[in-house]
């Protein structure tokens, strides 16, 4: 499987692609053509957007889920998915899935560290942010965990730093695109 991820100028690129190589997985800078694209995030949601605009990756994006195409967001990566952030005053964000990133209001700010998604095991988190989507199917805590639209898969955690638990979900994915 060839995996391209987005670099924008900033995030948990090299640790994602670490997760991704134990699976096999090869990789493309070419993000139009691979099998899965990979919108990691870490940052905030004003320089990301930025960044992703600046390579045109945004319109990448936006035409790969447009065309059935798989793509995964990780952290910052699901909230720019979203029509817009509230995160920097406001930012107009991708518009693959419908709904706002909010900044979390209750609980541990940041929320950093372990949690358990629904049935899926527990896995490691580190946002302030959260999405506010009606795409979401797992949650934690009550925070969005996973959220699914179309081609377009993104999940709150970091599955890249979740050990076991994160292989397996990042393996499923893979296997789900065979």
């Amino acid at each position: 499987m060839k995996v391209a991820i987005c670099d924008y100028g900033a995030g948990n690129t090299r640790s994602v692609e670490i997760a991704f190589a134990r699976l096999g997985a090869r990789f493309t800078d070419d993000v139009a053509a691979a099998d899965l694209a990979v919108l990691p995030g870490v940052g905030s949601a004003a320089s990301a957007m930025e960044g992703l605009r600046r390579r045109r990756l945004d319109e990448t994006l936006r035409e790969r889920v447009e065309s059935g195409r798989p793509v995964l967001g990780i952290c910052l990566g699901l909230q720019l998915a979203l029509d817009e952030s509230e995160e920097d005053g406001g930012v107009a964000c991708l518009g693959l899935l419908p709904g706002r990133s909010v900044r979390l209001r209750e609980g541990r700010i940041p929320r950093m560290g372990w949690a358990p998604v629904d049935s899926l095991g527990d896995f490691y988190f580190a946002h302030s942010y959260a999405a506010d989507t009606t795409c979401a199917t797992a949650t934690s805590e009550g925070v969005v965990a996973v959220a699914q639209r179309g081609s377009f898969t993104g999940v709150q955690f970091h599955p890249e730093k979740s050990g076991p638990a994160g292989a397996r979900f990042l393996e499923s994915l893979c296997l789900s695109l065979v």
